[in-house]
């Protein structure tokens, strides 16, 4: 069985998709990995410590011949055309609204795994991309929002006078907002938050979080059965609108984090609720990649308007490498785990319900029902 770990190709991607330690667990399920020169050297992992697991390391990872190929980024039609049929291509393949992508996955006829569509389901939990990503998304963005800021975040009683502590205002309490709201408040800010959810409520309130939204009857159906935000209607949005922006009136910090899987991000903050912020204020948007919930938020950019700041950073995680990448690089030991029996072969089983939600190509076709063309 070979593993190979290609460097990632698209521009500004610094994570990888292995580390040493997954290496020498990958090696011990009997696996012989290659891992391409320089993959790991902007997650601050030099080649000669993945040797030192064990790895292969090369200029090229031997993907042509690996059973198993893991990335961070879905491949390029290039890159995929150099591997072999039947192998299994597994990392964070953005399938929503990539169909030519898809269409280019099916017809190299590899296997193709995406890992932001794992059931929410106990078992799953040591593979879940989403959390693991999002956790530092969350903290990384109250790091930049502080940056940004320029003021001090905790209240501080000095012999020249008093400094106030910061308000911070968290929209989305999943999981990349909670860890926010959690950092924040160890930072010494005072923290408000808000979500759809219900469950959120008590979730925010126990880290110490003032909770802001509408409670009426549409708030306390507004969660699917998967556990994510149902998208709300036109008056209930109307409603949280209102009551949500006379609170970032008063706010110095932002951070937005609402995004529904395979659609684009809610607009949360209008223009008119940004332009009502004392200028100095800073909002951080973490669904820009989706078309933000921050009108005037610009992709890869901190704009400003009026003297308030918006940052629209984009890949967040990937601003803290070598963390995200050792926390995702575990996620994929543990899904390949998994695809690998007792006597240490390779043997997917395709009836598992974590493979089945996950699996995007097979055979030469789009297998996944949710990506299927509609006839």
């Amino acid at each position: 069985m070979k593993i190979a770990v290609p460097a990632e190709t698209e521009g500004g991607e610094p994570r990888v998709a292995a580390t040493p330690d997954t290496v020498k667990r990958l090696t011990g399920l009997g696996a012989e990995v290659s891992v391409e020169a320089g993959a790991g050297m902007r997650a601050g992992i030099p080649d000669a410590d993945f040797a030192a697991a064990g790895a292969r390391v090369g200029n090229g990872a031997a993907v042509k011949d690996a059973d198993i190929v893991l990335k961070v980024r879905r491949p390029s039609k290039s890159e995929v055309a150099g591997y072999k049929p039947g192998a299994l291509v597994i990392g964070i393949l953005d399938p929503y609204g990539n169909d030519t992508a898809l269409a280019e996955l099916a017809a190299a006829r590899v296997a193709a795994f995406s890992m932001e569509l794992l059931p929410r389901i106990t078992r799953a939990q040591s593979m879940d991309v989403l959390s693991s990503q999002a956790n530092l998304a969350g903290y990384r963005a109250v790091i930049d929002a502080s940056a940004e800021f320029g003021r001090a975040l905790p209240m501080m009683m000095t012999a020249a006078g008093t400094v106030p502590a910061a308000r911070i205002f968290v929209m989305g309490a999943g999981v990349a907002g909670l860890q926010a709201i959690a950092t924040a408040r160890r930072l010494g800010a005072i923290v408000t938050a808000t979500d759809v959810r219900p469950a959120a409520k008590e979730q925010v309130e126990s880290l110490g979080a003032k909770f802001v939204a509408v409670e009426d009857e549409e708030f306390k159906q507004a969660e699917t059965a998967g556990g994510y935000a149902k998208e709300m209607s036109k008056e209930y949005q109307a409603k949280q609108a209102g009551l949500v922006a006379a609170h970032i009136a008063k706010q110095d910090i932002v951070i937005t984090t609402a995004l529904i899987p395979g659609r684009p991000a809610p607009k949360l903050i209008s223009a008119a609720m940004v332009q009502s912020m004392k200028p100095g204020s800073v909002i951080v948007d973490l669904a820009v990649e989706r078309g933000g919930n921050v009108e005037g938020a610009k992709p890869g950019e901190v704009a400003e308007v009026k003297g308030v700041k918006i940052a629209g950073y984009l890949n967040v995680p990937g601003r803290l490498a070598a963390t995200s990448s050792s926390l995702y690089a575990k996620n994929l030991f543990a899904f390949v785990e998994l695809l690998i029996d007792k006597e240490k072969k390779l043997n997917v089983p395709w009836d598992d319900e974590i493979v089945k939600a996950t699996l995007l190509t097979r055979d030469g076709a789009v297998v996944h029902p949710n990506f299927q063309k509609k006839t």
